[in-house]
């Protein structure tokens, strides 16, 4: 899961050198924080949001093969 992020990630960015992603455990859900640089923000998101709601969307639809439970939050 943690390769599907930064590589989706690494190809919407300017700067593929700085995405960074941390895997961490909550409770019943592991959630991935995404770390892009400053100007690469607006990237990741995309207008309205569309672009994080789609990664979202691709994280989740795997992680349901597996039976987990995951969250990308964009840092």
């Amino acid at each position: 899961m943690k390769q599907i992020v930064e590589v989706i990630a690494k190809s919407l960015v300017d700067h593929p050198e700085q995405v960074k992603v941390d895997e961490k455990q909550e409770e019943r859900m592991t959630v991935y924080e995404l770390h892009v640089a400053s100007d690469d923000m607006g990237k990741v998101i995309g207008k309205q949001g569309k672009i994080a709601k789609a990664l979202r969307l691709v994280v989740k639809a795997a992680a349901v093969k597996e039976d987990k439970k995951v969250s990308v939050d964009i840092v």
